[in-house]
């Protein structure tokens, strides 16, 4: 017979430590304050700017130019439309003032947002500004501007 006595299981000593490592940072991420900061930058990238990138369309119709901008969920008051010489600026800004007061918990929570995003159509030709007409229905700004027709040479 052997005079050796029967081995004990071998303990990974870094097991422990980096266990109770790990169990206090998951028990961190599950806290309120971390957790809240969480949640709002998850808010943020799946939804960082609702407004930006709008989808515009520009067609040729023969007489005139026309401009399509699909703005669903944007009310008239929030789009501007700038005009320069050969440009048309689309502009769409939201404003929103959230306020809470919990009298029980003694807390106030307050958020404004404003969120504002453009679009700049180059147009092939000048404009005049008092000929173009631009509506909004159900979500749809249409802008139609007239195409200026210039002089004609006759060659000799």
């Amino acid at each position: 017979m052997s005079n050796k006595l029967p081995e004990e299981p071998k303990k990974n000593l870094f097991q422990e430590p980096f266990q109770d490592l790990f169990r206090s940072i998951n028990e961190l991420f599950q806290e309120r304050p971390v957790k809240g900061v969480l949640q709002s930058i998850d808010d943020f990238f799946t939804s960082p700017f609702p407004l930006s990138g709008f989808p515009v369309e520009f067609s040729d119709s023969g007489d005139n130019y026309i401009i399509t901008a699909k703005l669903s969920g944007i009310k008239k008051e929030q789009i501007d439309i700038d005009i320069l010489e050969k440009y048309i600026t689309i502009t769409v800004e939201h404003k929103e003032k959230v306020s809470k007061e919990d009298e029980s918990q003694k807390s106030i929570y307050k958020k404004n947002t404003l969120q504002r995003s453009s679009r700049t159509i180059p147009l092939p030709g000048p404009i005049i500004e008092e000929k173009i007409n631009a509506s909004y229905e159900d979500g749809l700004l249409t802008i139609t501007i007239p195409k200026e027709k210039g002089k004609r040479l006759r060659i000799e």
